[in-house]
């Protein structure tokens, strides 16, 4: 009986090291992918900042107006003036239409009074 557990005491053993080997290069695998994970992350924060800049640079006010200018033959902008602009109560905005009546109910002088006790 005393041999049995050792020999399963011997097992236990070798199938707990066993799953500590498993679990421990699984481990190491998740920590691999997370950190090129944040290496991914930190690239796609480098090409957004790179991004905006260009962004930034390519809609300078400068720019565009040199753009209009050279364009204006073919696309007729204009800078913007306070006289472009227009009030609120300058806005016409459409009388909804009135719908005709499809289904009406017809009432007659006979009706009982409803004022009146039926009883």
């Amino acid at each position: 009986m005393r041999s049995f557990l050792f020999v399963f005491a011997a097992l236990a053993v070798i199938g707990l090291a066993f799953w500590a080997y498993q679990e421990n290069y699984t481990t190491q695998a998740a920590v691999r992918e997370a950190r090129e994970l944040y290496t991914e992350i930190g690239a796609a924060h480098d090409r957004l900042q790179m991004l905006r800049a260009e962004w930034a640079y390519l809609n300078r006010p400068d720019r565009l107006a040199d753009l209009a200018d050279l364009n204006f033959d073919r696309l007729g902008l204009l800078p913007l003036r306070p006289e472009a602009f227009g009030q609120v109560n300058q806005i016409i905005y459409p009388i909804p239409p009135i719908l005709p009546i499809t289904d009406p109910i017809e009432l007659s002088s006979d009706m009982i009074d409803l004022a009146e006790d039926p009883l």
